[in-house]
């Protein structure tokens, strides 16, 4: 499914990350959306951008400690000022299986601001190869 595409983060999962129910805290996992998101606007325009939504969250199925996590991204639609992109997370087993799952999925809304926090035009980046340029309004 998106094993094709190039990871924006991967990272291992700790013991220090787990809930009360021994799985990797939900907490933990949307900062790391949060941060993958991030760096898909990145790949879009240098311009600061801030988080301003998170929809359509949606847990499918646990992470343990141990669990490789890759979170995959793509930009969804970019705005005038905001640029929206969408996060599938996929979990490796520590038990060395090559079988991943689909463990959450979200999208993630981003402004870009000036220094004084304040909403700009988004301008893209000149590389071509870092936007799918289908995906701009």
């Amino acid at each position: 499914m998106t094993n094709d595409k190039v990871p924006a983060i991967r990272i291992m999962m700790m013991p220090r990350d787990t809930n009360a129910m021994g799985t990797i805290f939900g907490g933990i996992i949307l900062s790391y959306i949060d941060l993958a998101g991030a760096v898909e606007a990145r790949r879009t325009s240098s311009q600061v951008f801030v988080t301003i939504a998170m929809r359509e969250v949606v847990f499918h199925a646990p992470v343990f400690v141990g669990d490789l996590v890759t979170f995959y991204t793509e930009t969804v639609r970019i705005g005038r000022t905001s640029i929206t992109t969408k996060v599938t997370v996929n979990a490796c087993a520590r038990d060395g299986a090559r079988d991943t799952r689909l463990v959450t999925e979200a999208e993630v809304v981003y402004v870009a601001v000036d220094d004084s926090r304040k909403p700009v035009p988004i301008v893209l980046s000149e590389n071509p190869a870092v936007i799918d340029r289908e995906a701009v309004e």
